[in-house]
């Protein structure tokens, strides 16, 4: 009698690095084994005079934390990090690559403390002898030729996105109803301290915004599209203190929310505005897929809030049955990126 085979598991340790935190976690599948957030303190990250040569700190952190978790590193199976700003990639789940690395390092498209994401990942795996990878960075760029177009040859429209939030709910939804992510035309709004609204068309987000600099809505933390200022001037007022910061000093959706119930009108004209912008942005996306739009989905960490929900709802529900998933669960998808190779559910693709 031949005897049944027993699926292979895989454990992944997933690294999310920030500007003041690293978050960790370990897998087994898409089983949570334990998560923990590393703390870092303007002094700490003083001390170094760029971001890359914060890896060799940041690692040690992070292989301290295992010891004291109790875990074992070397009953690792892959290290899964955040891909950083590197150059406009298809979305997907990409081997940490020399050319990765370098790119990572100096940032060709700026320096950010997720492109710590490969240098860790890589650092880490070959510590261990096993793979390393990032899944779906923030440059995933899959936009059509026309949407490209920004008014003058010598400017392109530029996709950076919350691409693996997008992804991962987008997948997460095909999945629930038995389709394939390939098969279906998708509007996914992730709302967090930026918002972002992406067009999925057949598994490739064939228009969205540049969300880092402040084009499409404005966000909690992100002043949206303006036109009045290059982006040099004013970097700092679009992305950070922008959005509903500048009109109401917070970027806390639940206060502003009270707020405005409580009858504070300038607030609630700010939030209005908010709902506006989101439900416009994305009556254009469904335009961009011809009205032909399977579902729109809700996520990000605004998503918990009822009153949002409703209020673009009531803008947008005529186009297309809605969606909430709240929240981002980033540790979660970097972990089914590298899943999804390791399964042989899809190659991992080459930088």
């Amino acid at each position: 009698m031949q005897q049944e085979e027993i699926p292979m598991s895989y454990r992944i340790l997933v690294i999310n690095p920030g500007s003041t935190s690293t978050k960790i976690g370990v897998y087994e599948d898409e089983t949570l084994l334990f998560d923990k957030t590393l703390r870092h303190s303007a002094e700490e990250i003083d001390k170094f005079d760029s971001i890359p040569a914060q890896k060799d700190w940041r690692r040690d952190l992070v292989m301290k934390a295992l010891r004291e978790q109790g875990f074992d590193a070397r009953t690792l199976s892959a290290v899964s990090g955040r891909g950083g700003l590197l150059r406009p990639i298809r979305g997907g789940t990409y081997a940490v690559s020399d050319r990765l690395v370098r790119d990572c390092t100096v940032g060709v498209q700026g320096q950010h403390a997720s492109n710590l994401g490969g240098l860790l990942a890589r650092e880490i795996g070959d510590q261990l002898g096993i793979p390393s990878y990032i899944v779906d960075p923030v440059v995933v760029d899959e936009l059509s030729d026309v949407a490209r177009y920004a008014g003058h040859p010598l400017f392109h429209r530029t996709s950076i996105f919350h691409a693996l939030n997008q992804k991962a709910v987008a997948k997460r939804y095909a999945k629930e109803h038995g389709r394939k992510y390939e098969d279906l035309n998708l509007i996914v709004c992730h709302m967090g301290g930026g918002c972002s609204i992406g067009a999925h068309v057949h598994g490739s987000v064939v228009d969205t915004q540049n969300a880092l600099d402040g084009d499409g809505p404005f966000s909690p933390e992100r002043s949206g599209s303006s036109g009045k200022y290059t982006a040099g001037e004013v970097r700092k007022m679009l992305s950070g203190h922008g959005g509903l910061v500048a009109y109401t000093g917070s970027n806390d959706m639940r206060d502003l929310l009270k707020a405005a119930h409580n009858g504070d009108k300038e607030i609630a004209g700010a939030v209005d505005a908010f709902h506006y912008q989101i439900g416009k942005e994305i009556g254009a996306m469904a335009v961009v897929m011809k009205g032909q739009v399977d579902q729109i989905i809700l996520t990000g960490g605004i998503a918990y809030g009822k009153e949002t929900v409703d209020a673009i709802t009531d803008m947008v529900g005529w186009i297309a049955p809605i969606t909430v998933y709240p929240g981002e669960d980033e540790l979660l998808a970097l972990a089914q990126g590298a899943l999804r190779v390791l399964n042989g559910e899809e190659p991992a693709r080459v930088y």
